[in-house]
């Protein structure tokens, strides 16, 4: 089922996850383990990220310096199909712009498309730290909203190459959102015109950056509805459990962190975790308390967090 289908149609509430492949060397068996601890929750949905290739840098030590350009974590196509077809949960495969050629990413649809894998996440991906060099022949999608055109595209069966007789390839595009605005906007209001802009071009659905507010999250979705955006917005939520991610997280996702939630932690850092979970479970019961019907977790690679926090929620 498309993900667009699980929002209109399933019994309530929704709880979705997303997951980044192991590094490249590691067992996609790490994944496996994830997905068993997640079964029993009936994910309706399960992310898969997405990762650009790096650059990194060798001393040789002759004065010279190696540059060797690799996928730190590769898979996204084949977890997504492990996911979908050993466990029967739907998967949302991330497509990037950055780092990936247009062409790059027809190959990708198509190869989702055999797999039945309906659902892909548009976005623009973070800043890679190299530069691919893309042929005169090669193109490249600049923003989100020129990946979303390339889907819709594909939908009429508008391939890149002339095709006789294309099948159309229909899948349900999701993009993010950014309570908080994405660092590169000058300010919320025009961040949400560009969500519109990718709403305007086929996004089926809306689903967030992490926050740790929740009034944060009613405020953005009102002025998104106030700018037109219909579709649904699906709030991300992140639990924190350990120190480091009081730096981390801001850093990396540019995301405030309540000063509650940090005198909590700072106070009883040995319980981090402990603290973590239970702003964790008040955020979800605020959310599904005020009507939300959906919430995406965002797990990175351990689901025991996440877990406890399902445990103990009492609107469940």
């Amino acid at each position: 089922m498309k993900v667009i289908e699980h929002l209109e149609k399933d019994t309530k509430p929704i709880f979705s996850f997303e997951i980044i492949p192991p590094q490249r060397g590691k067992s996609v068996q790490e994944i496996i383990d994830i997905v068993k601890q997640l079964q029993p929750y009936n994910p309706q949905f399960i992310d898969v990220t997405s990762h650009s290739a790096e650059a990194n840098y060798e001393d040789l030590n002759d004065g010279n310096v190696h540059r060797r350009i690799r996928r730190k974590r590769p898979g996204t196509i084949s977890i997504c199909g492990i996911i979908q077809n050993r466990f029967k949960i739907d998967t949302v495969a991330h497509l990037l712009c950055r780092g990936f050629t247009r062409e790059e990413t027809e190959d990708a649809l198509i190869e989702l498309n055999y797999l039945g894998i309906q659902n892909i996440l548009a976005i623009r991906g973070d800043e890679v730290n190299y530069q691919k060099k893309v042929s005169n022949d090669r193109t490249t999608n600049d923003y989100a909203v020129d990946l979303v055109h390339q889907v819709m595209d594909l939908k009429e069966g508008k391939y890149l190459d002339k095709v006789i007789n294309p099948d159309p390839i229909d899948m349900c595009v999701g993009v993010g959102g950014y309570p908080e605005k994405h660092f590169e906007a000058p300010n919320l209001k025009t961040d949400i015109q560009y969500l519109k802009q990718k709403v305007d071009a086929g996004a089926d659905y809306v689903v967030t950056q992490m926050f740790f507010e929740n009034d944060v999250f009613f405020q953005f979705v009102e002025k998104c509805r106030d700018a037109g955006i219909t579709v649904p917005i699906i709030p991300g939520i992140k639990i924190l459990d350990k120190i480091r991610q009081m730096s981390i997280i801001p850093k990396n996702f540019y995301v405030n962190i309540p000063e509650a939630l940090v005198e909590e932690v700072t106070e009883n850092p040995i319980h981090v975790r402990e603290v973590g979970i239970n702003w964790g479970i008040q955020q979800c019961e605020g959310l599904l308390n005020n009507g939300i019907e959906y919430i995406h977790f965002y797990i990175m690679n351990d689901a025991l967090a996440i877990t406890e926090v399902l445990d103990k929620l009492k609107v469940l």
